[in-house]
Formats: C-alpha cells, structure tokens, sequence
C-alpha cells in the first residue's frame, strides 16, 4: 500500500473538512440576511424557518480538494497519478457536478419542474456512461453474467438517476441523508483505498469531509441560535452523484477485482439499499393509492417511525442502523449464499418490515380513536 497516496487522502478529507467548517456559517449568514429559508408546511416535521442553502457548500470544497491534490501529486511526483480514461472520468464526473450543482441551487431558490430535474439527471448519467464507467455485469443475479454495451449503458443512466432520487427524497429529517451518505463514502472510500483506486477515494473521502461539518450544524445547530441548516436539493444532488459514480465503479466487473472482493456489485448497492428500496416502496404505494407518483407524501420510512412515536434524532439513528444492519449481512452473506438468494431475502426482509410498522401504526391509531 503506498503511504504517499494514503496521506494524499488523508489531505483530501482534512482540507474539505475545513472547508466546510469555514463556509457553511456564511452560507447560514447570507441565507439569514437575504432572508432564504424552507419555509415549514403540514408535510415537513421541522419548525421554524431553517435555510436550505447547505448544499451550496458541497461541490467546491469537493472539487478543490480533489483538484488541489491532484496538482501537488503532479508538482512532486511527476503526474503518475492519472491515466487517460481517469483524466475523461475525472472530466465527465466533474461536469455532471456542476451541471446538478447550478440545477440543485435553481431548485432551492425558485424551483424547478421534476420533469426537468429528470431530463438534466438522464444527461449526467449518459456522461457518466460515456467516459465508459458502466455496470458490465450481474454476477449472476437471476442467472445473469456479463451483459453488453447496449444493455449495461442505458441501464446505468437509470440506476444513476435511481440513486440520485433516492438520496434526495430520503432528505426528510435532520441528519438522516448525510449520515447515510457519510457511512457510505466512509466505506467505498476505504475500499477503493483497498483496490488502490486514489482518483475515487479522493472523491469518497473529500465528500465526507463536507458532509461532517454539515452534519453537526444540521443535527446538532438550535433554529433559535440561527445555526441549523439544510442541505437541499443542491447538497442532496451532488452527494448523489458522487454516491452513484463510486457505487457504479465498484460494481464494474474485473478479474482482478474480483479477487480481492467477490461480488463486488452486492457490496456495492448494500450500503444504499435503504434509500433504495424506500423509493421503490414510495413509487409504488402512490400508484395504488391513484396519486402521483412523482408528488411529495408522509408515507417514507422516516414518516413511519415519527408515526410509531419515535423522536426525530432516535429515528435517523434508527434507520443507519438499519442500513448497517443490511450492509454488514449482505458483505458477509455473500460468501456463503447465492446472489439471488440473498437478493429476494433483502426485498422480502424490507417488506415484512413495512407490514409489521404499518400494522402497529393502525393499532396506534385505532387506540386513539377508541379513546376519543
């Protein structure tokens, strides 16, 4: 393992971290004077009007640190660091970046039709594809292998829009998408650590060190002290991005790869299978209710806890452990039972689950009722 690039991604995390730590106050004293706040209505569980400007944040802490240390790399030690297609990766990941950065803040200000957010998602994932970062194969999930070009190049483009929704509509309560997100990156950016994969770890780790500073002042920050914020759909765009990329890097097959980490695509997808599959439940719980699928409701996973009673906090605690909970199953399963197996076991677990908190809910209910 070469120390040199470990330190390089130690210097990644440290300088986005403090980057952080530096803008997001102003971002709170610029929201607060210019009076940009989310205004609280009968489907957000906060009160009092919070800025969602914290996004804003994110992608130049994340491209400085990851560019900076990129040009000292070269400075010092020749430019061995980047290949021509990491160069065209680099290039396309970057400008899908900023492409969701200026849509996101658009979004915070003054909204944007989803129509529109899904047509400019559909042009990240095509650049994504195009710089040949694709999923290549199934490893065997329903009996499928190696897949083509044509089949694995669209397919990507959804997931890739897939996760970016996932990410920003699991944004529901304090800390529970940059907490998610941050177990993520903290565990693909050891991975690529571990596959010798720098170019993504930068990614991973510089992702992670904005989202700590973000994470204390949205959790932790008092509405009344004025130091509570959001991230936005800025912030939950971009994070989604840099999830999607690594998540679909990681589950490119390679012999090589293979390895070193069997069933990479099962590890891959773990840590994201609560955003995941919450979306999937969502979609589908509107169409058989007759409502749009695309309209806001209270029926995400988070809502469902707050139902039971649960405080806010206990809740995203609640729901990363979750996540945990699958992620470390799935990477130790994998060894042991078949892809498809251990696929149908995640949907039927996460099912039964849904069943069992939707019926003490309405016993909740009923009980109210009855004492009325």
């Amino acid at each position: 393992m070469d120390v040199r690039l470990i330190i390089e991604t130690l210097y990644v995390f440290i300088l986005s971290l403090l980057l952080g730590m530096i803008v997001i106050p102003r971002i709170l004293l610029i929201s607060f004077k210019k009076r940009l706040f989310d205004e609280p209505d009968s489907r957000k569980v906060h009160h009092g009007k919070v800025p969602r400007l914290g996004g804003t944040a994110f992608f130049p802490s994340i491209a400085l640190a990851v560019f900076s240390v990129i040009v000292i790399h070269d400075k010092l030690f020749r430019g061995d660091l980047l290949t021509v297609p990491l160069t065209i990766q680099l290039m396309t990941t970057c400008c899908s970046l900023f492409l969701l950065y200026v849509t996101g803040i658009m979004d915070d200000l003054i909204g944007v039709r989803y129509s529109s957010k899904f047509l400019i998602q559909g042009i990240c994932g095509i650049l994504i594809v195009s710089s040949d970062l694709y999923i290549n194969n199934f490893y065997g999930l329903f009996g499928i292998y190696e897949i083509p070009t044509w089949i694995g190049a669209p397919f990507t483009v959804l997931i890739t829009i897939y996760i970016l929704n996932a990410i920003n509509l699991i944004d529901g309560i304090d800390g529970l998408a940059s907490g998610l997100s941050g177990i993520t990156l903290l565990s693909l950016g050891c991975i690529f650590v571990y596959l010798h994969e720098y170019l993504y770890s930068f990614f991973a780790f510089a992702s992670l060190g904005v989202l700590i500073p973000f994470f204390y002042y949205n959790v932790f920050g008092r509405v009344e002290r004025k130091r509570k914020i959001f991230m936005g759909d800025t912030g939950s765009l971009t994070i989604g991005l840099v999830l999607s990329i690594l998540t679909i890097k990681l589950s490119m097959y390679e012999p090589e790869k293979e390895m070193q980490i069997p069933g990479a695509i099962v590890i891959a997808f773990s840590f994201l299978l609560v955003p995941m599959l919450d979306v999937v439940r969502v979609f589908l719980h509107r169409l058989r209710e007759g409502n749009n699928p695309f309209q806001p409701d209270n029926n995400h996973i988070h809502h469902k806890f707050i139902a039971l009673g649960f405080p806010k906090r206990r809740v995203m605690i609640t729901i990363i452990g979750i996540s945990a909970m699958y992620s470390l199953i799935n990477v130790c399963a994998i060894h042991f039972i078949p892809i498809t197996p251990l696929f149908m076991l995640n949907i039927i677990t996460w099912t039964v689950m849904h069943i069992l908190l939707t019926r003490q809910i309405n016993r909740i209910k009923e009980s109210k009722k009855d004492a009325i």
